[in-house]
């Protein structure tokens, strides 16, 4: 779902008409991201020299030990993806060949997605944080690295439907959102309050909409896809942790 002054992109918000005034450091709702082995050649290869015997002795090798490696495959896969995105600094030093990369690991990681239904699984619960995105309003790559977001997080709440994107230093932003159910593993996003600084609630314009599609979820990590084609990666860090409602 997103993150940030930079962070309401991970929801991916569609926005087109301008939106009312905002100070600076959320000047639209952009600001806020948000919540946005195969089998061996001869595996059957049962040829009329092989006995009956044999033909069953191949095809079971070549089975058994896949199944088994499925869970294996899955843990490879994410720590793949992990190792590949920690020098990126969140996607902001990512190149094109660096988004590729991520965005083919997480496909294969997404193939093998053990919750097939996120939206109803208490897994989603809690807070996450963003740990790479191709979204540029959450990276602000155009700004001093000083000026943006050090760190941005986003949690959810599957109960009350209710999700917050929060940022760290030097803006500490908040926004909070409803979001509506469209099947078992994509929301609609309506963001209602931004607190600028955390503090001062500013009520968002009604244009601060987006839509995010959960694809990978377990106890530590969440893959969400965006209605703009961004990407999110976000690892758990607090599943306690609750959004006011």
């Amino acid at each position: 779902m997103a993150l940030s002054p930079t962070f309401h992109t991970i929801l991916t918000t569609s926005l087109s008409a301008p939106s009312p005034k905002l100070p600076p450091s959320i000047s639209s709702p952009q600001c806020f991201p948000f919540l946005t082995k195969p089998l061996h050649p001869n595996a059957f290869n049962l040829s009329t020299s092989s006995s009956a015997p044999d033909q069953k002795w191949r095809v079971n090798v070549s089975f058994f030990p896949a199944f088994l490696n499925k869970g294996k495959d899955a843990k490879v896969l994410k720590q793949d993806l992990l190792d590949c995105i920690a020098p990126l600094d969140r996607g902001a030093d990512a190149t094109p060949e660096d988004r590729q990369r991520v965005d083919q690991l997480a496909s294969k990681l997404e193939a093998v997605n053990p919750t097939k239904q996120p939206l109803k699984s208490d897994l989603l619960n809690g807070k996450w944080e963003l740990i790479y995105t191709t979204s540029k309003s959450i990276l602000q790559t155009q700004r001093p690295k000083f000026l943006r977001s050090s760190t941005n997080y986003q949690a959810i709440n599957v109960d009350t439907l209710r999700a917050q994107n929060m940022e760290s230093w030097p803006f500490f932003n908040q926004v909070t959102a409803d979001l509506t159910p469209l099947n078992a593993r994509k929301v609609a996003v309506k963001f209602d309050y931004f607190k600028i600084g955390g503090l001062i609630p500013i009520k968002a314009p009604g244009r601060a909409r987006g839509e995010l599609e959960i694809t990978y979820l377990d106890e530590e990590l969440r893959i969400s896809r965006g209605d703009l084609g961004n990407l999110f990666i976000l690892k758990m860090i607090d599943p306690s942790y609750r959004v006011p409602v």
